[in-house]
C-alpha cells in the first residue's frame, strides 16, 4: 500500500473512465455485487497505471482508485504494484497489450452485451475456453496479434468473458473513439 498517485498521472485516465461509466460500459452488476470494466495508460516503457479492482460502482474516481503496475510476470501470474488500491484483475491482459508494441499507450476494457454479441467473430475474438484475467488470456491476445488482424483493428472480443470487449490505441482518445465508433455502427 502506498499513497495516491499524483493527479497529473491519472486525471486524463479519469476523464475517459468517466465517459465509459456514463455509457454504462464500466459499472457494477447489482445482482452479482461485482464491478466491471477497467482502464489503463502506459506510464513508461514497462509500467502502466490502471483503475483499481472493484471500483466499477463508483461514479467518480480519485487518485486513491488508481495504481501503478511496476512489474509483472505473466508466466507466474504476478504483479508488483504501487498505490493505495489493488490493481484490476485484468492487469495481465493490459500488460500483454502493452507488450505487443510500444506505440500502444492506452487500454480500455468495457462490458456491453449487445455490442459483444454483434462483434463476436467479426473482430478478433478470443477463444471461449480462455478465462479473463489469466495468463492464458495474455497468451491468447499475443496469438491473435501474431496470427490475426488485431494489430490493425485494435479491438478484441473476449469470447470466454461474456460482455467483455477491449480497445487499445496510441492514446486514450483513440481507444475510446474506437469503442464509440463501433457502438454507433
Amino acid at each position: 500500500i502506498a499513497p495516491a498517485l499524483p493527479a497529473n498521472k491519472w486525471q486524463e485516465l479519469n476523464e475517459y473512465r468517466a465517459k465509459m461509466y456514463e455509457q454504462k460500459w464500466i459499472g457494477y452488476y447489482e445482482d452479482h455485487q461485482v464491478g466491471y470494466g477497467n482502464i489503463s495508460c502506459r506510464f513508461d516503457e514497462k509500467q502502466f497505471i490502471i483503475s483499481g479492482t472493484q471500483t466499477g460502482h463508483l461514479p467518480d474516481l480519485g487518485g486513491g482508485h488508481y495504481t501503478l503496475v511496476r512489474t509483472y510476470d505473466i508466466v507466474k501470474n504476478s504483479l508488483l504494484c504501487l498505490g493505495p488500491i489493488k490493481a484490476s484483475s485484468e492487469s495481465l491482459t493490459h500488460a500483454a497489450i502493452y507488450e505487443l508494441n510500444p506505440i500502444y499507450q492506452a487500454v480500455i476494457h468495457i462490458h456491453d452485451k449487445k455490442l459483444w454479441k454483434s462483434l463476436m467473430n467479426k473482430v478478433p475474438t478470443s477463444s471461449s475456453s480462455v478465462a479473463y484475467g489469466t495468463p492464458e488470456m495474455a497468451y491468447e491476445i499475443k496469438r491473435l496479434y501474431k496470427k490475426g488482424d488485431l494489430a490493425n483493428q485494435r479491438l478484441l472480443v473476449m469470447g470466454g468473458h461474456e460482455e467483455g470487449i477491449i480497445a487499445f490505441g496510441e492514446s486514450l482518445e483513440e481507444a475510446a473513439q474506437l469503442l464509440f465508433s463501433v457502438a454507433n455502427r
